[in-house]
């Protein structure tokens, strides 16, 4: 296929933001190919891009979801973080006591590049759901593979909330000033 006349890589991937944006489900890589006309490969390559540059984009056996939390009514902010393995608990639990919503999870590792997982973790019962599947499964945290250093997509209903709740992981020793990294 060959990309449609006067439409830029650019253009054509704010295209396949707002296509993914307003899909509820999963949109496989050749029916996006066929709205935009361009290759499936096309595709491949523009998803890579999206996420390279921090767009929620999930790559799904489905297909391709933008992550959002549709009923986002809040301030949001990304913050770094970086603990032991056993203070993954105590990090989530400030957060979700200081009502905050923890959106994602997220590395930037040197190899593979940023891996971003969806959390929507909004109460101590939701930290102690993921912890117990964790243990449950054997299953490593993505931070295993920086170090512990990670980033969290966080949510609540103003800045001043967030600002306490950054507060509190600082007086743990766990947010990081990604300025330092």
């Amino acid at each position: 296929m060959v990309q449609k006349e006067g439409k830029s890589g650019r253009e054509r991937r704010e295209q396949l933001i707002t296509i993914l944006k307003n899909c509820k489900e999963p949109i496989k890589a050749a029916s996006l190919a066929k709205l935009t006309g361009v290759s499936r490969q096309v595709i491949v390559q523009d998803m890579a891009l999206l996420r390279a540059s921090e767009e929620p984009v999930i790559a799904t056996p489905q297909g391709y979801l933008y992550f959002m939390d549709r009923r986002a009514k809040g301030v949001q902010r990304i913050i770094y973080s970086r603990h032991a393995l056993e203070d993954t608990e105590k990090e989530l639990n400030i957060l979700v006591d200081h009502g905050i919503s923890v959106l994602d999870v997220g590395v930037k590792h040197s190899v593979y590049g940023k891996i971003f997982r969806p959390l929507k973790l909004k109460s101590r019962l939701d930290v102690k759901r993921f912890i117990a599947q964790m243990a449950e499964n054997e299953a490593n945290l993505l931070s295993s593979l920086t170090g512990g250093l990670h980033l969290h997509t966080i949510e609540a209903a103003t800045e001043e909330v967030l600002d306490e709740a950054c507060d509190a992981l600082s007086q743990e020793g766990f947010l990081v000033d990604p300025e330092k990294i």
